[in-house]
């Protein structure tokens, strides 16, 4: 088992079978262990929960040895979860986009707003347009995702002084953009039956102010 097995992503449904969010393998073991969420499986035409031990059960039938989508323990071997149901939760997440690094990286597509560059996470720095020492602002209008060259290059300068321009006008997202970009170019055969864009479209628009 590789570790990138346990990075995969998990559909997560809350009590209504509402799409609400997408975690990764590892985090939807937590919650399945802990009991906050069953997995889905669609069988025949037909959907079926489980819950830890029945899932464990029937990893043990239906797991085949070179099944690439099989986490191996000490004693057993568990399927990795394609959909899971929180069992309490029967709301819709909020619909503000928390001003997190992640979020910035997220926004920005892992691109560095000066050099256009895609990069991996670990290679990026969050950098102050303005910088905070000049008057700068902590805001989604005044951060970009930066490569750690361009980062360094920029320093504690303005754009006009170092002579560097934006890719982009940066601007704080809007949360059914989030779920829209991430999941435009889903591929998971199992999820299809659950995302319906135009739903999200429709019914998750920004509060007015």
């Amino acid at each position: 088992m590789s570790v990138g097995v346990l990075n995969k992503e998990v559909l997560v449904l809350n009590k209504l079978w509402q799409v609400v969010d997408i975690c990764s393998v590892r985090r939807a073991f937590c919650l399945i262990y802990l009991k906050h969420a069953e997995v889905i499986l669609k069988e025949g035409g037909s959907f079926y929960t489980f819950g830890f031990e029945d899932w464990k059960d029937f990893s043990q039938i239906s797991a085949q040895d070179n099944d690439e989508d099989v986490v191996k323990t000490i004693t057993y071997n568990l399927k990795i979860p394609r959909i899971i149901l929180l069992i309490i939760y029967d709301r819709m997440p909020p619909r503000e986009v928390k001003f997190t690094r992640r979020n910035i990286y997220r926004r920005d597509k892992n691109i560095c707003q000066y050099c256009g560059k895609k990069f991996k996470t670990e290679n990026l720095n969050i950098d102050h347009i303005i910088p905070l020492s000049r008057g700068g602002k902590n805001t989604w209008s005044n951060v970009v995702c930066s490569c750690i060259s361009c980062n360094l290059r920029k320093g504690n300068k303005t754009l006009s002084e170092v002579g560097m321009s934006l890719i982009r006008k940066p601007r704080k997202p809007t949360w059914r953009s989030f779920v829209k970009d991430s999941l435009a170019n889903i591929k998971e055969e199992s999820w299809k039956n659950f995302l319906d864009l135009s739903y999200w479209n429709i019914e998750l628009k920004e509060d007015k102010k």
